[in-house]
């Protein structure tokens, strides 16, 4: 018989230390991605994963789900953790939040939780698999639901953001404005899904659908300062429209229009996107995704297949609807 493959045979094949195979084991983000592929590599090619899974038989007991998400104290997000936390208490299963705050973080934990055998399951949440590291999860049979990103190799929920987009600004349109504003996100983002950019091709579209000029001063993709951009807006159009690519972006408007002494809708009609939970607070007309609702599903699909994993795979799309208050 073979003897198993050791952490010294992982050192050898892949040319570092010891201590350094069990930094990429147990903190992958304080080692530097080069010399990680290469313990990844020499894992993979020695079988090495199998062993360690062995020995973390404890695991296997521990009842844990892992949660991989961004940014995890914004709204949106900390909405999501509420319905994932909900059905993971029904069935006590301890919820482990991997924080991924940078693209090296977010590799570091995807590539290497399959081997440490850690958690018994994760949904991972806005955040962008590529086929590696896809097929490792596959491949070391931990289970995984992902939102707002698919791959056929796992049960997904997702939105339509391009649908979304559309139904904002055909919802401004019926109501008479021609001048409609976008704006989106914060930033670029370096890493995970890029909602934002398909919002406003689903804005565009409304536009070219209704036979209205897009107006390239009215649009800010990605806004550090949106308040900065929206006085500017003021300067070129009023009475206007706003489309806010999510709810924070408009909240942030409508303490400009509060400053600037202008009426809400009067001068300024305003739409946002997401329904977090200070929108009905802030009176603001948002389009809706079920966000609560996404993590007791994936939740619920999660536990359900770590109970049978004969069970099918789900793809579901979620539903939008516009929610109206005071802002429209």
């Amino acid at each position: 018989m073979k003897n198993p493959t050791t952490i010294y045979d992982v050192a050898r094949e892949a040319g570092v230390s010891i201590a350094t195979v069990s930094r990429v084991l147990n903190s992958p983000h304080l080692v530097n991605s080069q010399t990680r592929n290469k313990v990844l590599t020499a894992i993979d090619k020695l079988g090495y994963a199998t062993a360690a899974q062995t020995s973390a038989k404890f695991y296997s007991s521990a009842r844990r789900i892992g949660v991989l998400i961004p940014f995890f104290t914004e709204p949106s997000f900390t909405q999501r953790l509420r319905g994932i936390a909900g059905v993971l208490n029904q069935h006590d299963y301890e919820m482990v939040i991997f924080p991924v705050d940078s693209k090296g973080r977010e590799q570091s934990y995807l590539q290497t939780l399959p081997l440490r055998r850690s958690v018994d399951g994760l949904i991972i949440v806005s955040q962008v698999l590529d086929d590696t590291i896809a097929q490792r999860l596959v491949d070391h049979h931990l289970e995984a639901v992902l939102i707002e990103f698919n791959d056929s190799r796992f049960s997904t929920l997702e939105i339509n953001d391009v649908a979304g987009g559309t139904i904002a600004t055909r919802y401004l349109i019926e109501k008479g404005y021609k001048n409609i504003a976008f704006i989106g996100g914060k930033a670029i983002p370096t890493f995970g899904v890029d909602p934002i950019t398909k919002r406003l091709a689903g804005y565009k579209q409304a536009l070219e659908e209704a036979n209205i000029q897009i107006q390239p001063e009215l649009i800010s993709e990605f806004t550090p300062q949106p308040g900065e951009f929206f006085r500017q807006l003021i300067k070129i159009r009023k009475p206007l429209a706003i489309f806010a690519a999510t709810d924070l972006q408009a909240i942030a408007i409508l303490r400009e229009t509060s400053l600037l002494g202008l009426r809400i809708p009067e001068d300024v009609a305003l739409i946002g996107f997401d329904d977090i939970d200070m929108a009905a607070y802030f009176g603001l007309t948002t389009v809706c995704q079920p966000l609560d609702e996404s993590g007791r599903i994936a939740a619920s699909l999660l536990v359900s297949r770590l109970s049978d994993p004969s069970q099918t795979l789900q793809h579901i799309e979620l539903p939008l609807t516009i929610i109206e208050r005071e802002t429209v």
